[in-house]
């Protein structure tokens, strides 16, 4: 069994709270004896309505920014861009909290003994066990997403009657609160025309009766309480009470027992795809998780902890992406705060999509699709973008959006906010999920965007005879010190940028040909382009370049490692030979970040940790996986930034899977980053490039035998495993086992 579970409850500190949730709906549960509290989330809840914030002097600023840039007028030229490029208003909007859920138990009173709280992670569902007064009580919590609705069941081992009183409530932002016989319901306006939600709680008891008077539901000498919550917002349906009474009048005209099969159904055809097992010693099992967290070391033989580390944050993706939903932001869907860090948005730079870099792999696609629909809403607006600021045709995004798919620039912080590689970046995300899942429709649907994204190139970047110039250009966040002493963050073709924008031609004209598009114009001029795209420099500590010139980091031990983009999550830079330069020149690039203090923060970690999945070190990956654990990982296993945030979890999901299985086109490679702690236990269902599925067992470091499956269609791959080579031809549900041992 896989789980998180305590000795005692979370008090008043929120990161130490458990996480439910279904995609939509999203509670952290703080399991105090006396009151529980569940502070609720709904993914759509957010701080007002679409916005348009192009600066309308970016246009005519742009071509005197571009020559201040390349005659190195930085510092005038950033402060040309800071006036005339911000965002008009400056900021996006932000995501919100719902409210919380409180629960009181006005008979218990004393002492308490036997408490325990868990997260079961294999059935997606909260518990609580507690004595007091002679009497076992049990809460059982879980988010259902057929239903919409989470469930809270209170009872009593021994079926004693007990009271209790809930509310819910969402301090003072909202705008009207009544109820009906047996529901609470809170009604409140977002900012913005016509744009409000919905909440309601309702209690089915066994025994006993229950009272409704203003705010509180209040059951007396109840056997069993069911109390269902839901919320919906006008992002989704035109009327959310009405949404919010029908789920509420479905749920409740059921069992417990009944709702909860229908979860575990909907939760297992999800989690069942993958299984990681590590041998380790089972006597870690009884220790609690805050403690085990604290105890775990490299040499402690605590291999579970690690696959209780997977599995939660497998189960955190599970619940906070599914078709319909929004995708996970920086807190996936847990966030407690009308004004949270960085409004809790989609930070697209790197975070968004580390959030994504396992989902194919992990056979969850269907769970990277909420990532494509906020694209969808991202194309049109970046269209407006595009022309209103740059005078150019297709789209384009910088480093923030939100919810409405915004592509204004976000904040007035010249080392990130005028970045125009974002939706190039998120378009990357197109073509990985076609190479997955080999979905055409899929990829005609979305085809629209990648070819807009490359028009917006065609039209910005400045086409010399002997190359291309990408001006302003960003590594994002990051600062360079000119031979001056003067720092600068503008520049042209950062090495990053110039990484994107090869996968970005590249995967276009794979698209175009797969779809059989016949515009030859456009065609041959992405090729040339991306025949004028710079190969990759190295500098003079042996490193790859981050600017077109090797200038100095103001910090070198930076949390982005944005110029070893080329290596992950692209794959520019060919691994089969660890001699070639610029395979040594990226080990080079990262260990001098790490010599200076690199990997500060959970998810510059997690990025490290793949990018040495990718070079093949198996113990650098363990290494950087222990330091996540101890030092940037919470008590309740969520990822630390600090603070809060969900991209780490889901960036070391990536590369504990690139540690077993990493893919190149037709290529598989079979425990291509293996470190020695790992050397006995098996993974199955995972995911290769055109519909391959992995099952692997290995014993004392070495893989034994492995299964491959063909998912999808016919498979054809050339699968390696040290230094050997298998060729693998399978039709569409043929399943082959291979013994290596």
């Amino acid at each position: 069994m896989s789980r998180l579970f305590y000795r005692q409850s979370a008090g008043n500190d929120w990161n130490k709270a458990l996480p439910i949730g279904n995609g939509r709906l999203g509670g952290m549960i703080f399991g105090d004896p006396f009151c529980e509290r569940i502070q609720v989330n709904e993914d759509s809840v957010w701080y007002g309505g679409p916005l348009s914030r192009v600066n309308k002097d970016a246009k005519e600023s742009l071509n005197t920014v571009r020559e201040l840039i390349l005659s190195g007028s930085i510092k005038e030229a950033e402060e040309l861009m800071l006036h005339a490029f911000t965002g008009t208003p400056e900021s996006e909007r932000t995501y919100a909290t719902l409210g919380n859920i409180d629960i009181r138990y006005p008979g218990i009173s004393g002492e308490i003994t036997g408490y325990e709280r868990e997260l079961d992670l294999d059935d997606a569902v909260f518990r609580l066990k507690k004595k007091a007064g002679g009497i076992t009580y049990r809460e059982e919590i879980h988010a259902n997403a057929p239903e919409n609705v989470i469930a809270i069941r209170i009872y009593t081992e021994e079926g004693a009657c007990f009271d209790a009183d809930a509310h819910f409530s969402r301090m003072t932002f909202y705008d009207s609160s009544f109820h009906d016989t047996d529901t609470v319901y809170a009604l409140g306006s977002m900012v913005g025309e016509n744009y409000y939600f919905a909440a309601g709680l309702c209690a089915v008891h066994d025994g006993g009766e229950l009272t409704v008077n203003g705010e509180y539901l209040t059951a007396k000498g109840v056997k069993e309480l069911l109390l269902l919550f839901s919320a919906s917002t006008t992002f989704y349906v035109t009327d959310p009470l009405s949404e919010v009474k029908s789920r509420l009048t479905s749920a409740k005209s059921r069992t417990y027992e009944a709702l909860f099969s229908e979860h575990l159904r909907d939760y297992h055809e999800y989690y069942d795809r993958v299984s990681l097992n590590l041998a380790f010693d089972e006597e870690c099992e009884d220790i609690p998780t805050d403690e085990r967290r604290k105890l775990y070391q490299p040499d402690c033989g605590d291999n579970g902890f690690v696959k209780t580390y997977f599995d939660f944050s497998r189960y955190l993706f599970i619940s906070c992406s599914r078709p319909g939903s929004q995708p996970a932001n920086l807190q996936g869907i847990w966030n407690d705060s009308m004004n949270p860090p960085w409004g809790s948005k989609y930070t697209i730079n790197i975070n968004a999509e580390m959030n994504y870099w396992a989902a194919e792999s992990l056979g969850l696609s269907e769970c990277h699709m909420p990532l494509f629909d906020l694209m969808k809403r991202m194309h049109g607006n970046g269209l407006k973008t595009a022309d209103e600021m740059y005078g150019c045709r297709g789209t384009v995004a910088h480093h923030n959006t939100d919810i409405w798919g915004d592509t204004a620039p976000q904040d007035a912080w010249i080392p990130a906010t005028y970045w125009v590689m974002a939706m190039a970046w998120l378009c990357t995300h197109i073509a990985e999920h076609y190479r997955y899942t080999g979905d055409t429709v899929f990829l005609e649907d979305l085809y629209p965007v990648i070819k807009d994204s490359v028009l917006f190139f065609h039209d910005f970047l400045i086409e010399k005879e002997d190359g291309i110039i990408l001006c302003p250009s960003l590594s994002p966040e990051n600062v360079y010190i000119l031979p001056s002493g003067q720092s600068g963050h503008a520049c042209y073709n950062s090495s990053m940028d110039m990484q994107i924008l090869r996968d970005l031609f590249t995967d276009y004209l794979k698209a175009a040909e797969i779809l059989g598009d016949t515009d030859r114009y456009f065609i041959e001029k992405t090729e040339r382009l991306l025949s004028k795209i710079p190969p990759i420099g190295i500098g003079k500590h042996g490193q790859i370049m981050e600017w077109p010139e090797d200038y100095e980091e103001a910090e070198p031990g930076h949390r982005h490692i944005s110029q070893l983009y080329a290596l992950f999550p692209s794959s520019q830079i060919p691994t089969d030979d660890p001699e070639n330069t610029p395979f040594k020149a990226a080990r080079a690039t990262l260990e001098r970040r790490l010599h200076y203090g690199g990997g500060h923060t959970g998810w510059s970690r997690a990025w490290i940790m793949n990018l040495y999945a990718r070079l093949r070190d198996g113990e650098k990956v363990y290494e950087n996986l222990t330091a996540l654990l101890k030092r940037s990982t919470l008590d309740n296993l969520f990822d630390n930034h600090p603070p809060f945030q969900i991209d780490g979890n889901f960036g070391a999901l990536s590369a504990i899977v690139g540690m077993f299985l990493q893919c190149f086109d037709n290529r598989v490679y079979l425990l291509p980053a293996l470190p020695k702690a790992f050397a006995n236990g098996s993974f199955t269902g995972i995911r290769a490039y055109h519909g391959g599925v992995f099952d692997l067992r290995f014993q004392n470091g070495a893989l034994t035998d492995f299964t491959v499956k063909a998912e999808r269609g016919d498979y054809e791959a050339e699968v390696i495993y040290d230094g050997v080579t298998f060729s693998v031809k399978l039709s569409e549900g043929e399943e082959k086992l291979i013994r290596i041992i």
